[in-house]
């Protein structure tokens, strides 16, 4: 029997899916499995128990399928559906750990640029002095700062990008800027990671064009798509071999490794290839809050959401 799937209900009918999903869960039960509604805003709000109002008792395992949620209100959910005598496939400290920078990160380290971070709560950027204690951990250079789990790309200059650590002054700047843009959605706190090129020489604020994101169920390589800020069309599938099959498509070998040491259910990894060629991975997520590429076949990528055995 297929998984059933959690989704985000509409802010607006309480009856319908979100529409950023409803081509999913309409794939969904159109191959048969069961869709259940939660209340996001509900739960971020912190009402679990009005937000799993109209999931069924007994509804039993349930994939989460849906917007970004704080670990903790993630623990939350999971509290409320096990009172219900329903539970989350990806249970609370995966989800942390594939979700936040620090969870994932000590896994990939030799994947991904260095990365340094300090817990600050909403609204709080860092001293100078800290942050400069913070930097002196990367290589010298220019460096990116986000939080444990978004950055702010798209105000690329004035919250994103440090062209070079050693500038104290610009380095507080645009941390502070970030911190102020993220507001309460602030999430664990201040991440500095070293700045590494990717497709062309240069800054670039939006996904490169070789930027592809990587759908992994049970450690196996399931799907392999463009990132979604990205233009192009799906890849498919990634092959028997798991990546590396294709042209222009990066040998997953390495991140095989990682993905099944890190020991997440549902993840995702996106990669980059940098300026010198090597593939590199700027992003770990759990997927069941990772966002899809719109050329994308639903039925594909359903299957990822339901199927219970590898491959």
């Amino acid at each position: 029997m297929p998984t059933a799937v959690l989704y985000c209900s509409d802010p607006l009918n309480e009856r319908r899916v979100d529409a950023h999903f409803a081509t999913e869960a309409r794939q969904l039960r159109a191959d048969g499995a069961a869709v259940h509604l939660v209340d996001h805003d509900a739960l971020t709000a912190g009402d679990a128990e009005r937000a799993t109002a109209r999931v069924p008792v007994g509804a039993g395992p349930l994939r989460y399928r849906g917007w970004m949620l704080p670990a903790d209100r993630y623990v939350e959910l999971d509290a409320a559906l096990r009172r219900r005598g329903a539970r989350l496939l990806t249970d609370p400290d995966r989800y942390r750990r594939a979700h936040e920078l620090p969870g994932w990160y000590r896994t990939f380290a030799g994947l991904t640029p260095v990365s340094r971070w300090l817990p600050t709560g909403p609204g709080q950027a860092p001293a100078p002095e800290r942050l400069a204690a913070l930097a002196a951990g990367l290589p010298p250079g220019a460096a990116v700062v986000k939080d444990y789990v978004k950055s702010r790309k798209h105000e690329w200059d004035a919250a994103c990008y440090i062209p070079d650590l050693a500038d104290r002054t610009a380095l507080h700047r645009v941390v502070s800027r970030f911190v102020e843009l993220q507001g309460e959605f602030l999430a664990g706190g201040v991440v500095l990671r070293a700045f590494e090129p990717f497709g062309a020489p240069g800054p670039a604020p939006d996904a490169a064009p070789g930027e592809v994101r990587v759908w992994w169920r049970d450690g196996v390589p399931r799907l392999v798509t463009p990132h979604p800020d990205s233009p192009a069309a799906d890849f498919g599938p990634p092959g028997a071999a798991g990546g590396g099959t294709r042209p222009g498509l990066p040998d997953l070998d390495p991140v095989r490794v990682a993905v099944e040491a890190l020991d997440c259910p549902f993840v995702t990894t996106d990669l980059g290839l940098r300026a010198d060629g090597v593939w590199r991975v700027v992003e770990v997520g759990d997927a069941q809050v990772s966002d899809v590429h719109r050329d994308v076949d639903p039925a594909a990528f359903t299957r990822l959401l339901t199927a219970d055995r590898r491959p």
